[in-house]
């Protein structure tokens, strides 16, 4: 049986590597086989790329360069990380995966859409995530709890804002596996949100087991 992939989408500052966090530990405390992944920099070929990514001493970076990093780390994510957990019958949660490429390169830089959701099915070998959550929240909102920190973080509002329709724009296309969750709700009123749609979507993967 094939495992059963989730990933988490969002705006720096979104508040959504905590709800990794959290989901992880709730997930292993109810007994499912679980990892917990992210991109960029889910392996040490990824962290390497990561360090390229958003490093401010690169901030010449062209827009189809930054693409074709995000792909290629991705493509070695898959086949080392995520491919072989899913492979095993594990649940897996990435901090973010093919939808970041379509909301910060495609929305953001404006890449060609068509040509990004390609270069997806190429890196990832055609693996789709069975439930994403995008956690929501206004651009400046998010870059006041990170601050501007990084490359891609020293973008300015007009950026995140293009992002954010992005995101928005994909939920709407896809609302059976895009799950918009308000990112104002604070920490465990979100956690509590999101755990109701992790719980409602193995249910129908993993019948023996339940969430509490």
């Amino acid at each position: 049986m094939r495992g059963f992939l989730i990933t988490f989408e969002g705006l720096e500052g979104s508040g959504k590597s905590t709800q990794v966090n959290l989901l992880y530990r709730y997930l292993l405390s109810v007994g499912y086989d679980v990892i917990q992944t992210q991109e960029p920099g889910g392996t040490k070929i990824g962290a390497k790329i990561r360090k390229i990514l958003l490093s401010r001493s690169n901030a010449c970076m062209s827009s189809m360069t930054e693409l074709l990093l995000f792909a290629s780390e991705r493509a070695q994510h898959v086949y080392e990380v995520i491919k072989p957990a899913l492979a095993s019958s594990k649940v897996v949660i990435c901090d973010r995966f093919i939808d970041s490429s379509i909301a910060y390169q495609g929305y953001g830089r404006g890449q060609d859409l068509e040509m990004i959701q390609t270069l997806n099915r190429i890196t990832t070998n055609n693996i789709i995530p069975d439930l994403t959550i995008v956690i929501d929240i206004e651009p400046n909102k998010g870059l006041l709890r990170t601050g501007k920190g990084d490359r891609i973080e020293h973008e300015d509002y007009a950026f995140y804002q293009a992002i954010r329709t992005g995101y928005l724009k994909i939920a709407e296309k896809e609302p059976n596996r895009v799950k918009v969750v308000e990112g104002d709700k604070g920490m465990e009123g979100l956690h509590q949100v999101i755990r109701g749609y992790v719980d409602e979507a193995l249910r129908g993967r993993f019948p023996g087991k339940s969430g509490r």
